[in-house]
């Protein structure tokens, strides 16, 4: 049964950094580039949107062109946590924050909602 908790959501203002944590626990780590964690954020009034993915071998890793230089999303495999470093907050960053896992399967694709099997509760970031 897999599970995510995501947490080290707070508010801070523009140009502030902040890290959250996703904390993962039976999901099936492999090292292959056939599943992926994620993070993805949903602003008010907007679709989720994915932010972020590092494949399960800890290789490959993935970003949203709006984030690209300013995240960085990294796995500490010995605490089977998944992180996502954020520097130079907008408020445009501002959003709930969720963690997702994927399962493994052919033609996975990052930042696609549907391909993601598991979801955390989501932590809240405002950026004002």
């Amino acid at each position: 049964h897999v599970q995510l908790v995501e947490s080290g959501g707070a508010s801070v203002q523009p140009g502030g950094s902040l890290t959250l944590s996703c904390s993962v626990s039976g999901y099936p780590w492999s090292d292959t580039n056939s599943n992926a964690i994620a993070w993805f954020r949903q602003a008010q009034g907007r679709e989720r949107e994915g932010v972020a993915a590092i494949y399960s071998a800890g290789v490959a890793t993935y970003y949203a062109d709006s984030v690209k230089g300013r995240f960085i999303i990294t796995r500490d495999k010995t605490k089977d946590l998944v992180y996502l470093q954020m520097n130079g907050l907008q408020p445009e960053d501002t959003g709930m924050y969720y963690c997702a896992a994927a399962t493994p399967r052919a033609g996975l694709r990052w930042d696609r909602r549907e391909d993601y099997d598991y979801w955390g509760q989501g932590t809240q970031v405002t950026v004002s």
